[in-house]
């Protein structure tokens, strides 16, 4: 018998399950779908919240030939011969097929080359599905011919829905007795993917064959401790690791943060992934305290491509490492935290006049651009004037922590406008 995250895979939009922000009434997603006007498009989201189900909905609602491939075992040759299939089977059909490809984000930049004609031209509508940001890993030529729509962790109304509906409408489940007291720790366990959900549920209905189905949190506990491999698809908590890395460095122990890198290596993941996550480390948390940080970050993201694998976990190690040990600040995360706040709060404030461009005859009569103080025409490249909107002056976003590289920028800048902002 097929697992029970197969047995309940929705087939129209009525039964799938979350993103209501996209297939919800009047959403995105659905008006394309009932207009029958599909463009190629790119599902970005975390593992076990309907990529998958939602193109093969889409597909049978068109009633489209659908063809797919996954990026983890297809190759240049296998892409150009679906293509052609793509092709002959538009002699039979006026529309165009589904191309749906999974994990494409593994694709290389030749196979994601070896696409580009047939997106543009029409021989195939591609629907891809990444959890990785398509931003780094697809190529730009197809990410401009796709839009991206992004798909989020299902919510806990989503994870009762289901949960209801496997013990109401599962050919097996429906049979049970089911005494369901708690639910926290399923779903915590699950993590806002439908597919480890279930997989849970499954776990503990193959537990307890016989009688009544009892779940409540100390049941789901210890039977997933019991079972630590069983509700995780590549056997490691690939997302609680991950997190234990970034925390472990965020919190200056490299001991513990070249622990869990082991961890991710010897799991099988994706260096690429570890590498991505590096560079945003020493964004967020390293910043302005120690600037160099993203600049080694940022050549082992370019070092694991060039020099690929094993080797590449010797400049991850090093990269860990210099993290780890580098002093933290978060400043510039929380200055355009504190900013894109202001923006939602205050709106489009107008640009000041003098700070206007003016590349017509017509801007500047109209005085933009007009008083602008060109800094560099002044001592220490340097005029005090305003540049917040008349609404914000004197607002103060950034604020420095205390770490050498700071206290030096903040100095400047106390000595620079020490008579304040207009």
């Amino acid at each position: 018998m097929q697992p029970l995250a197969e047995r309940l895979r929705p087939r129209t939009l009525d039964d799938y399950i979350g993103q209501s922000h996209l297939v919800g009434q009047g959403a995105i997603l659905r008006q394309m779908i009932e207009s029958g006007n599909v463009s190629s498009f790119i599902l970005w989201g975390p593992p076990g919240v309907g990529k998958t189900s939602l193109a093969r909905i889409i597909a049978n609602v068109l009633e489209r030939p659908f063809f797919t491939l996954s990026a983890v075992t297809s190759g240049v040759k296998d892409v150009r011969e679906v293509i052609e299939k793509a092709k002959q089977s538009t002699f039979f059909s006026q529309a165009n097929p589904i191309l749906f490809i999974d994990e494409i984000h593994r694709f290389s930049k030749s196979q994601q080359d070896s696409l580009l004609g047939a997106v543009e031209n029409g021989t195939v509508t591609l629907i891809g599905a990444t959890t990785e940001n398509p931003s780094f890993e697809v190529i730009t030529p197809l990410l401009s011919r796709c839009q991206v729509y992004v798909l989020k962790s299902l919510e806990v109304a989503d994870l009762e829905k289901l949960t209801q509906r496997a013990f109401t409408t599962d050919i097996e489940l429906s049979k049970r007795e089911v005494d369901l007291q708690e639910t926290e720790a399923m779903f915590r366990y699950s993590g806002g993917d439908a597919r480890k959900l279930l997989n849970i549920i499954e776990i503990l209905h193959n537990a307890q064959p016989e009688g009544r189905l009892m779940i409540n949190n100390d049941v789901v506990t210890a039977r997933l401790q019991q079972n630590p491999l069983a509700y995780d698809k590549n056997g490691e908590l690939h997302y609680d690791i991950i997190s234990a890395f970034i925390k472990s460095i965020r919190g200056s122990d490299p001991d513990a943060a070249i622990y869990w890198l082991a961890r991710m290596i010897a799991a099988g993941e994706d260096p690429k992934f570890i590498a991505r996550r590096l560079v945003i480390s020493a964004s967020e948390d390293i910043g302005l305290a120690n600037p160099n940080a993203l600049l080694l970050a940022n050549a082992c993201f370019d070092t694991i491509h060039k020099i690929g694998w094993p080797e590449g976990r010797i400049p991850l190690a090093e990269t860990t490492i210099y993290l780890a040990t580098s002093p933290k600040s978060n400043s510039a995360y929380m200055a355009i935290n504190n900013a894109l706040e202001l923006v939602e709060e205050t709106g489009n404030l107008p640009v000041p006049l003098h700070l206007r461009n003016a590349p017509t005859k017509l801007m500047k009569e109209l005085n933009y651009g007009k008083e602008y103080q060109y800094a560099h025409d002044f001592p220490n490249h340097f005029v005090a004037q305003q540049y917040m909107p008349d609404a914000l002056q004197g607002k103060k976003l950034w604020e420095a922590q205390p770490n050498p590289a700071e206290n030096k920028m903040d100095e400047l800048m106390k000595k620079l406008w020490q008579n304040g902002k207009n």
